[in-house]
Order: structure tokens, then sequence, then C-alpha cells
């Protein structure tokens, strides 16, 4: 599975109180992507300010930052599934000594 996607997202338009500080100390920016079938101008994706799940369900609009497209795919995108990382694996061992069999 492969997909390369080149855009441009206008930074200006980012709501500051939205970065976030990272443990390592960057600052980063969550975005979501939406990658239609079709293209307009060209631009076949297009980039919005992550919303939570309370805006979502109130409608909230959604906060257009900028635009792409599909420049290379092999046809395949299957959705990615998270990696467990070693303290989610001890925590959860941790707990299981809880359970009452």
């Amino acid at each position: 599975m492969s997909t390369l996607i080149t855009a441009n997202i206008r930074v200006d338009k980012l709501p500051k109180e939205k970065f976030v500080k990272g443990k390592d100390g960057a600052v980063y920016y969550n975005l979501t992507l939406s990658v239609a079938d079709e293209s307009r101008y060209g631009n076949n994706v297009a980039f919005f300010d992550s919303q939570t799940q309370e805006e979502r369900e109130a409608k909230k609009p959604r906060n257009y930052l900028g635009n792409g497209r599909v420049i290379w795919t092999d046809g395949n995108i299957q959705l990615a599934e998270k990696e467990q990382t070693e303290e989610a694996v001890v925590e959860t061992s941790e707990k299981s000594d809880d359970l009452p069999f």
C-alpha cells in the first residue's frame, strides 16, 4: 500500500490554541485529510483542522486549511492500525492481575 500526496496548507489559518506540544518538545498540529475519487481544479485532497467528537456532533463547520492532489498510488489504501507500545502492554498485563479468574 502506498500513496503520495502533494499539498499546500495555509499556516496563517492554523488556530494557535490547537498547537500541541509533544513529549519530545516539538510542536504538532492535528489535521484531517479528505481524499476524493473525483478532482476539482486538479485537486482531490482537502485539509481541515481536526475536530473533536463534540464539535462534529454539534455540526460545527470545518476550518478549511488547504488542498492538494494525489500524485501517485498503487491503487490500494488500507486503514492504519495503531501499534501497541511496550507501556500499553505492561499496563494491560498489570491490569489483568486484578481479574477474578
